[in-house]
């Protein structure tokens, strides 16, 4: 299914599976879509910057824009993985205090479908915090992958279940028939 012109938004969290995003990238590129990256400030120390920005010709958000700056394309969705125990529960609470949480944030309420891929270990997955959290995201329309997504380590570099799964449900997500 080709998403040409559409821009998907790739938000990226500090998790040991950040390292692999590329991967989820090129999947996202591969199905049509024009990807910009967003890494909350703790995930820049995960990620290969030079290469995500090769990668996507784009450079990687982390903060809002100076007024000088260029404005990015608006999103038309986006995927935020990995999703950290933090970010999940400050994006049910609509907590803004980052560049990444300020576009999930409003995301819901701009009718910007979103796919949220948790990588969390068992012990926080379990608290109700994160549930409720989840809960919350699914109430306003929030796609949250758990079951298998659920890890202490998320995918390694050769593993792509997890990344091919956040795709599949923005495919279906953004589907227009």
């Amino acid at each position: 299914m080709s998403r040409t012109g559409k821009v998907l938004y790739v938000i990226v969290c500090a998790a040991g599976a950040a390292a692999g995003v590329g991967r989820l990238v090129a999947m996202a590129q591969d199905g049509g879509w024009t990807v910009q990256v967003v890494a909350t400030p703790s995930a820049l120390g995960f990620v290969d910057l030079d290469e995500l920005e090769k990668q996507t010709g784009r450079p990687v958000r982390s903060r809002y824009r100076r007024p000088d700056e260029p404005k990015p394309p608006r999103a038309d969705a986006i995927i935020v993985a990995p999703a950290t125990y933090n970010t999940v529960n400050k994006f049910a609470l609509g907590i803004a205090d980052t560049y990444a949480l300020g576009l999930l944030a409003e995301a819901p309420g701009l009718g910007i479908p979103v796919v949220v891929l948790p990588f969390v270990n068992s012990g926080l997955a379990a608290r109700i915090p994160f549930r409720r959290s989840v809960e919350q995201l699914r109430a306003e329309g929030v796609c949250v992958l758990l079951g298998h997504e659920v890890s202490e380590s998320g995918p390694s570099g050769s593993d792509e279940h997890p990344w091919k799964l956040a795709i599949a449900e923005m495919d279906r997500l953004t589907d227009p028939s």
